[in-house]
């Protein structure tokens, strides 16, 4: 009885693979052995840095609100104690945007977290002394 192959199957996988490593340089793009690596690796990159982007963006957003409350005259974790204590459930995200986009908006903000913050000090400065 002839040997089957199964051609058409192993010839579409292999197409498989090599399409999806369309834009690779050199062999890495063109070989079936060397795509296969290529794509395999991109895939656990791809899924790694998803996770990696998240932290990166929430890292980006905090930079930016330290600077814009820096210049309000007030420190970071100050300002995210305000906000809580104000009652003003707005993420570090929209802050942040907030913040490049659209300053007086964004000096009212932290204007009320400032009295948030005041007002939450004196308070604990009160219950020490008493």
């Amino acid at each position: 009885m002839p040997r089957a192959t199964n051609s058409p199957a192993s010839r579409a996988r292999r197409k498989r693979v090599i399409d999806s490593a369309k834009g690779y340089r050199g062999r890495r793009s063109k070989l079936f052995r060397y795509a296969k690596d290529a794509t395999m690796k991109a895939k656990y990159w791809s899924y790694r840095d998803r996770k990696t982007r998240k932290r990166n963006f929430r890292a980006l957003w905090i930079t930016r609100l330290n600077a814009a409350v820096r210049a309000e005259g007030i420190s970071y974790n100050r300002f995210i104690e305000g906000l809580k204590s104000a009652g003003i459930l707005l993420d570090r995200k929209v802050l942040s945007d907030i913040a490049v986009t659209d300053e007086p908006t964004f000096k009212q903000i932290v204007e009320k977290a400032k009295a948030a913050y005041d007002a939450k000090a004196k308070e604990t400065e009160t219950a020490k002394a008493a």
